[in-house]
């Protein structure tokens, strides 16, 4: 992702939003270590659902780049796919962490 925000063209539109989507995936990664070290169930269904909030941001904040033409190449096109299977990923740990919290 960060090769990603530094292959942006060097126009506002794409400062900004290459801003929220390099914020967004760095801190799936940050969330996403701290979940592997919750201390509780409450604690790690808590962490996932951030790691949840910010893959989905992440993958908007793709789609947007794409879809506005700000960089619509194969390597954004497979981020997006990634993104997309991280949050898949990480919504069915979710959801099986609730299911499982009894």
């Amino acid at each position: 992702m960060i090769k990603l925000f530094r292959a942006l063209p060097k126009t506002e539109e794409a400062r900004i939003i290459g801003k929220q989507v390099l914020r967004s995936s760095t801190s799936v990664a940050a969330n996403y270590r701290a979940v592997c070290r919750a201390r509780s169930k409450a604690e790690f269904i808590a962490k996932i659902g951030i790691v949840v909030e910010e893959a989905d941001e992440t993958v908007y904040w793709l789609e947007t780049i794409i879809e506005a033409h700000i960089l619509d190449n194969e390597i954004s096109k497979l981020l997006l796919k990634e993104a997309n299977e991280i949050l898949a990923i990480m919504a069915s740990s979710q959801l099986t962490a609730k299911n499982n919290r009894q």
